[in-house]
């Protein structure tokens, strides 16, 4: 847990060090994970948990095979439309002598014949690309998707490492509370202390173990969240270093790097499928060509025949038609480009205010940790001494350790609330685009 926050009470008395370890170890367990981790398991570090939700992840999964699906539908595009075999009879006779007859009149023909469209090259080729671009536009939603699970995935860790660290800080003030009744029970024997520092004493525990008790049911909530990215991993213990000191963007070039945002890139693919679209749409406004090829057989007196022709769309109403739909097309192709530049612009901007939120976090985290905390400590100190110099009552004792670890407990808070905030703004970008970039330290500048 954060040493930071938990430093060691230097002020404390000798006896209080003594009788407090039995009772301080008693409420850690009480406060344990509902499952205890195999000892000999490394630490679960947070690099670690980022890798095996990715590995365990089936949505990721369900991204690739959407992709392969599109790019079999590319391949299937790029080819000529199959050829159409046509079978059938002309000029059956349906009276007279020859009614129902296949060789009795000269006109009456067996026909077999086959129909190719001729699908031109170049439309073809924008068939296949329309749908390679929806293969790279379901390969950016898995980046979208990746990156979102490594996110959740950092934020799951952390509210179990700080539900736990919170954990602790509430354990030993309820080590310090069954101390100080220990305390107030012995002055009241020996005739130093009232009866009301004593029931005093044991309102702050009662308190305390409510406080522990919700405490209990965070860890176990954060561990059950961690579980569903990680699976049984969830169980191990922690490793103690969060490695959230530092973010990894430049806020000089937010423009530039949010280019690479996954859900404006997803747009970007977007964009790109409703280009492909329109140039197909521009294709279609020429026409493809069929040509067919028959054969005729008539009757034992008459000769075979063989036929051929051409059929040619007629496209006569192209502004309503062919015109409209290009039209449409360009339009699609304008909204998307207008969602993406829009969506740029507001993760800029809330990418820059959470930077300047992380920053004002990290300067409150140093002024609690120079000055609020020390304080508190102080304050303490002079209240124990008072008190064993006779100057002051248990109950002012109880004040001033109470606020010292309500001190503690907001730095914690402060703490786990920054740790959040990094998590959000480091795992905006593709992990293998944030290896590549250098580190911003607390206050923004580039290492």
């Amino acid at each position: 847990m954060p040493s930071s926050i938990f430093a060691p009470d230097t002020a404390r008395p000798t006896f209080c060090r003594l009788v407090g370890r039995a009772t301080f170890a008693t409420l850690i367990g009480a406060l344990a994970l509902p499952h205890d981790a195999p000892a000999a398991e490394a630490p679960l570090t947070l690099a670690r948990a980022r890798q095996l939700a990715i590995e365990r992840n089936r949505a990721l999964a369900a991204q690739d095979y959407a992709a392969s699906a599109l790019r079999d539908m590319a391949v299937a595009a790029g080819q000529l439309p199959d050829p159409v075999l046509k079978l059938g009879v002309d000029n059956l006779p349906l009276s007279g002598g020859d009614r129902f007859s296949l060789g009795g009149d000269f006109m009456t023909m067996r026909r077999v014949g086959v129909t190719q469209e001729i699908t031109r090259a170049d439309k073809r080729r924008l068939r296949a690309g329309r749908f390679e671009r929806e293969a790279e536009k379901s390969l950016a939603e898995k980046g979208a998707a990746a990156a979102a699970i490594e996110r959740d995935t950092a934020l799951a860790w952390l509210e179990r490492y700080y539900a736990q660290a919170m954990a602790t800080a509430i354990a030993e003030q309820g080590a310090q509370a069954a101390l100080e009744i220990q305390a107030a029970e012995g002055a009241y024997r020996g005739g130093r202390g009232s009866r009301s520092d004593l029931l005093a004493a044991r309102g702050a525990l009662v308190l305390i173990e409510d406080r522990a008790s919700d405490a209990k049911r965070r860890v176990r909530a954060a561990n059950t969240m961690l579980a569903r990215w990680i699976g049984p991993a969830a169980d191990l213990p922690l490793a103690d270093e969060t490695g959230t000191g530092t973010i990894h963007l430049d806020r000089t070039a937010l423009d530039t790097e949010l280019a690479h945002h996954p859900q404006v890139a997803v747009l970007a693919k977007r964009e790109e499928v409703a280009l492909a679209e329109a140039q197909l749409a521009r294709a279609n406004k020429t026409a493809d060509w069929s040509v067919e090829l028959a054969y005729q057989q008539r009757g034992p007196g008459y000769a075979n025949m063989i036929s051929f022709g051409v059929s040619i769309p007629l496209q006569w109403d192209q502004k309503n038609r062919q015109d409209r739909e290009l039209s449409a097309r360009l339009a699609t192709v304008e909204q998307a480009r207008a969602e993406r530049e829009e969506a740029l612009r507001a993760h800029v901007a809330e990418t820059r205010a959470m930077i300047d939120e992380w920053d004002n976090g990290h300067e409150r985290i140093g002024r609690y940790r120079r000055e609020a905390l020390p304080l508190a400590r102080e304050r303490t100190a002079a209240a124990l001494a008072a008190y064993r110099g006779g100057r002051a009552g248990l109950a002012d004792v109880l004040a001033a350790r109470r606020g010292e670890v309500e001190v503690r407990i907001q730095a914690l808070q402060l703490e786990a609330d920054m740790a959040r905030l990094w998590a959000q703004l480091n795992f905006l970008l593709p992990d293998e685009g944030l290896r590549a970039r250098p580190a911003a330290t607390m206050n923004g500048s580039v290492r």
